[in-house]
C-alpha cells in the first residue's frame, strides 16, 4: 500500500493505534535516518495491523474511527508517526509524545542531506528547504521553491529532479501484514504483538489489563496518569502498574491482574476513586507518623496495595492502635524487603491474612514474623552502607520523628523546614576525605552509622572538620544536640583512630531507638519484638550504592533528562534481591529492571564509581551496565527506541 494511502487512512480514521500501544518514543536522529532511507529508496520494513470492528476497537487518542473495519497498528507505529508528522507537518490524532522529534526537518538539495533546523548552520543558504513545507505544498508548489534557488540552468534541473524525488516518498509501497478473524481476541493480538516486538516494547500483565479497561473506558489511562502526576508533585514517583495493583486489591482482593478482566468500566472507575482516596490516606499516615515524606525513603511501596485494601474494607476509619499497627507492619515490610522478591505472591499472602475471622492486623504481623523471623532490630542491621541501605529510610525516620536537632542552629529536624539552606542533607560525621587518608575502604567510609541529617547550611559549615574538633563546639552551643542524633558521648570515640568503635557504639544506639519507636507503634502489645536481642553475626554489607549527595544529584538529573525523552524514570538505589528469598544482593545506583523502554528484553543499570563486584553481579543478572552518564545518554539516543 502506498504511503499516501496509509496517511489518508489515518486521516479518515480507517487506521489507528490500539490502546495498549505505548506512546511515540523516537528521537530526531531516528527520524532523520528514516527519511534518508526513504529518499534513497532503501527498505524500511513493512507494517503489521489488526483488522477489527470499529465499534469494539479500543484505539488511542481523540480521533474518530471510521465505521466498519479499522486497522490498528501493531508494528510500525514509530515509522508511520514519523512519516505522518513530517509529511503532514503535524502529529496524527493518536499521537502521544514529543512532536519536536519530527518538527523542522530540513533537506539540502545539493548535498542530498537531511538535518534538523539550525539557524547558524542553515541561515542564508536557500538550498536548505523545509521538508514538511515541501510535502504540504506538493508538486503544485514546486515553483515557489525553484524561484528562490537562483541556480544556473545546469544545476537547476538537477535540484528540481531531487525535489521531485523527495516528493515521491509518499508513492513508496509498504507491505502490510494483516491480522484478522473472529478468533483474534485482545489476548491473542497482544501475544502476537509481544512476539513480533521481541526486540522492542513488550506488554506487561498490567498493560494488558489496562488495555481491556480502556476498551470500555477510554479515559482510564489519562485519568490514572493525572493521579500519578499529582503524587509526583508531592515527591512520590509511582507508575501505572503500581496504581493498577491498588485498584485490583480493592476490587478483587487479589494481586494478579487477571482478576480484573471481567470487571466493568463502572467497577473500575469506582475502585480507582476509592484507591486514590485510600492511597492519599496511606501517604499521609506514613508522612505524618513516620516522617517518610519523599520517594527516596519510601521503601516497601508494594505494601501500599495491601494497606489500601485494609483501609477500604474499613471505609478509611481506623483507631489509633489500628493505624499504628498497620504502620508497624509497613516498616517491617520495608526493613526486611518483603516485596523485593516475588511481589505478587507475597501481596496475595498478605491479602489472604486480612480475610476471615480474628484480628486481620495481628495475622498480618504474625505472617511477617513467620516469614522473616524476629522483628526486633539489632545493631548489626545498621551495618549497611550507602544511601541505598535498607535501613537508610529508618535513619531518616528516626531523625524526622524523634527529637533530633540541627547541630548549628539547635532547631528540631522533625518538622518541614523552610528555605533553600534548610533542606535536610546527608552528613558524614567523620569526613570522607579524612577517612580515606587513613586507609578506610569505601563501605567503611560510607557506613550507615557514619550518616546523620543536617541542614545544608550546617553541612557546609562543618565541612571537613573532625568530630573531636567540632563535637565539643556543638555540645557547648546546643547541649544535648549530639545525643539527639544518637552520637555516643564518650570523647574517646570521637577520635578518628577509634572510628570502628564509634560505628559499633552508634549502631547500638540506633537499634535501641528503632526498637523504642516500634514499641510505641504497638501500644504495649509487644509480643512480636519482646525478648532480649541476641548479638548475632554482623551482616556483610552488600556491594553497590550511592555514597554522596553529589552522586545522588547527578543521578536525579539523569532521571529528569530521561523523563524529557518521554521515557520512564529509573529506580534510584535499586534494591537487587534474590527473587525467591528477597535477600538483598546488591544496590544499583540507578536501574530500569524492565528496560528503559519498559519491558525491553534487557534491564539496564547506571553504576557510577562502583567496584568490580557490583558490576559483576549486575552483568550476571542480565543488566546492560553503564559507568558514565554520557554513555547511557548515547545509548538512549541511538538504541532505546525500537520501532513498534
Amino acid at each position: 500500500m502506498k504511503i499516501s494511502l496509509i496517511l489518508a487512512q489515518i486521516d479518515s480514521g480507517q487506521m489507528a493505534l490500539p490502546e495498549f500501544q505505548r506512546g511515540y518514543v523516537w528521537n530526531r536522529e531516528q527520524v532523520r535516518g528514516l527519511f534518508n532511507s526513504l529518499y534513497r529508496r532503501h527498505p524500511i520494513g513493512g507494517l503489521l495491523v489488526w483488522s477489527t470492528e470499529s465499534r469494539s476497537a479500543a484505539a488511542r487518542g481523540d480521533g474518530h474511527l471510521a465505521p466498519g473495519i479499522v486497522k490498528l497498528l501493531l508494528d510500525g507505529q514509530q515509522r508511520m508517526t514519523s512519516i505522518y508528522g513530517v509529511v503532514r507537518g503535524r502529529p496524527p490524532a493518536f499521537f502521544d509524545g514529543n512532536d519536536q522529534a519530527f518538527s523542522n526537518l530540513m533537506f539540502h538539495i545539493e548535498r542530498e542531506e537531511f538535518a534538523f533546523y539550525q539557524p547558524i548552520k542553515m541561515g542564508g543558504d536557500p538550498l536548505w528547504i523545509d521538508v514538511s513545507d515541501l510535502m504540504r505544498k506538493g508538486v503544485d508548489g514546486l515553483g515557489d521553491f525553484i524561484a528562490g534557488l537562483e541556480l544556473p540552468p545546469d544545476k537547476l534541473g538537477l535540484c528540481v529532479g531531487r525535489l521531485g524525488h523527495l516528493l515521491g516518498i509518499d508513492a513508496i509501497d509498504l507491505h502490510i501484514e494483516d491480522v484478522m478473524g473472529e478468533d483474534k481476541s485482545l489476548d491473542v493480538v497482544v501475544d502476537i504483538f509481544n512476539r513480533v516486538n521481541s526486540g522492542g516494547t513488550k506488554l506487561s500483565k498490567g498493560d494488558l489489563a489496562l488495555a481491556k479497561i480502556c476498551a470500555e473506558w477510554p479515559q482510564a489511562r489519562e485519568t490514572m496518569k493525572q493521579m500519578l502526576s499529582e503524587w509526583a508533585g508531592k515527591g512520590y514517583n509511582f507508575d501505572l502498574d503500581w496504581l493498577l495493583r491498588s485498584v485490583n486489591t480493592i476490587l478483587t482482593g487479589e494481586a494478579r491482574f487477571s482478576f480484573l478482566h471481567d470487571k466493568s468500566a463502572e467497577d473500575i472507575q469506582d475502585a480507582l476513586n476509592r484507591a486514590q482516596k485510600s492511597i492519599d490516606t496511606v501517604l499521609n499516615m506514613i508522612d505524618g507518623h513516620l516522617g517518610l515524606d519523599h520517594d527516596r525513603v519510601f521503601f516497601g511501596r508494594f505494601a501500599v496495595p495491601v494497606m489500601v485494601r485494609y483501609l477500604d474494607q474499613r471505609k478509611g476509619l481506623l483507631s489509633n492502635k489500628e493505624r499504628d499497627k498497620l504502620l508497624f507492619w509497613f516498616l517491617q515490610a520495608g526493613m526486611w524487603g518483603r516485596f523485593s522478591g516475588s511481589t505478587e505472591t507475597y501481596i496475595d499472602q498478605d491479602l489472604a491474612a486480612l480475610e476471615g475471622g480474628g484480628s486481620p492486623l495481628d495475622k498480618l504481623v504474625e505472617q511477617m514474623r513467620l516469614w522473616h523471623g524476629g522483628l526486633r532490630t539489632e545493631p548489626g542491621h545498621f551495618t549497611g552502607w550507602s544511601l541505598g541501605a535498607r535501613f537508610y529510610p529508618v535513619l531518616y525516620m528516626l531523625t524526622r520523628m524523634g527529637s533530633a536537632q540541627d547541630w548549628c542552629s539547635g532547631l528540631p529536624l522533625k518538622e518541614g523546614m523552610l528555605g533553600k539552606m534548610s533542606r535536610l542533607e546527608v552528613h558524614h560525621i567523620f569526613p570522607k576525605s579524612r577517612l580515606y587518608c587513613k586507609g578506610y575502604t569505601r563501605p567503611e567510609v560510607n557506613a550507615l552509622a557514619n550518616f546523620c541529617f543536617l541542614t545544608k547550611e550546617c553541612n557546609l559549615k562543618i565541612g571537613n572538620s573532625l568530630p573531636e574538633k567540632y563535637f565539643p563546639e556543638v555540645e557547648a552551643r546546643h547541649p544535648g544536640a549530639l545525643a539527639s542524633q544518637w552520637v555516643p558521648t564518650d570523647p574517646e570515640l570521637w577520635k578518628i583512630e577509634n572510628y570502628p568503635d564509634f560505628l559499633a557504639a552508634r549502631r547500638t544506639l540506633l537499634a535501641a531507638e528503632t526498637n523504642r519507636r516500634l514499641e510505641n507503634l504497638l501500644h504495649g502489645d509487644t509480643r512480636w519484638i519482646d525478648g532480649a536481642t541476641e548479638p548475632g553475626p554482623v551482616p556483610k554489607p552488600v556491594p553497590g550504592g550511592i555514597t554522596s549527595e553529589d552522586e545522588e544529584a547527578e543521578l536525579e538529573a539523569l532521571n529528569e533528562w530521561v523523563e524529557k525523552q518521554d521515557l520512564p524514570r529509573g529506580q534510584i538505589s535499586f534494591d537487587y534481591t534474590d527473587i525467591n528469598t528477597g535477600a538483598q544482593l546488591a544496590v544499583f545506583d540507578l536501574a530500569w529492571p524492565d528496560g528503559v523502554q519498559a519491558k525491553l528484553s534487557q534491564p539496564v543499570a547506571v553504576l557510577l564509581d562502583e567496584g568490580d563486584e557490583t558490576l559483576s553481579i549486575a552483568v550476571r543478572a542480565g543488566y546492560r551496565c553503564f559507568t558514565r552518564v554520557q554513555d547511557f545518554r548515547t545509548y538512549v539516543a541511538t538504541e532505546i527506541s525500537p520501532d513498534g
